[in-house]
């Protein structure tokens, strides 16, 4: 059995429209079990996953472009502020390390400053688990120009974080 959904391909992020392929018997059985738990997806939304994959394979390459060209807009920005940055090869979003001297934070409470003084939404790695710890999820659903204006404000929080005499570490102590 294969799964997809049309969230990214087709920018239908929350749509919650998928599908699945595969042997026939696995199939019946997921339908039937799903038939227990769900009545559906609203019908425009359907008819738009059939107009998708009959007609929308141009869109496709030409959304694919557009997250392109917002990941090397972001990347570009935050290397230009010192981060450490590994662009991503796929996606619609980009995981990135805290710089120094900022880690110290931690994922959560750097979070809340760039949105209490940035007012940029960025999601902290330790919500993804232990092992976020340290990183932030930056999503690319902005077009380039707010990319750009969300920077400039990180930027600019992060100035202020460095004139603040004494930060808390991690721990909140």
């Amino acid at each position: 059995m294969e799964f997809g959904s049309f969230s990214k391909s087709f920018n239908m992020a929350g749509w919650r429209l998928g599908y699945c392929v595969g042997n026939k018997k696995l199939i019946e059985g997921l339908a039937k079990i799903k038939g227990y738990y769900d009545y559906g997806i609203f019908s425009p939304i359907q008819v738009s996953g059939i107009v998708a994959l009959r007609d929308c394979d141009d869109d496709v390459r030409q959304q694919a472009d557009v997250y392109q060209d917002r990941r090397d807009t972001l990347c570009q920005g935050l290397e230009s502020m010192g981060w450490p940055v590994q662009k991503p090869g796929a996606g619609m979003f980009v995981w990135v390390p805290i710089p120094e001297p900022y880690c110290r934070l931690g994922s959560m409470k750097f979070a809340i400053h760039m949105m209490e003084n940035a007012n940029v939404a960025v999601a902290p790695g330790i919500g993804f688990g232990e092992e976020g710890e340290g990183y932030l999820r930056l999503a690319l659903v902005e077009n380039e120009h707010r990319i750009r204006q969300a920077l400039r404000q990180m930027r600019r929080a992060l100035s202020a974080l460095d004139d603040e005499p004494d930060i808390s570490d991690a721990s909140g102590r």
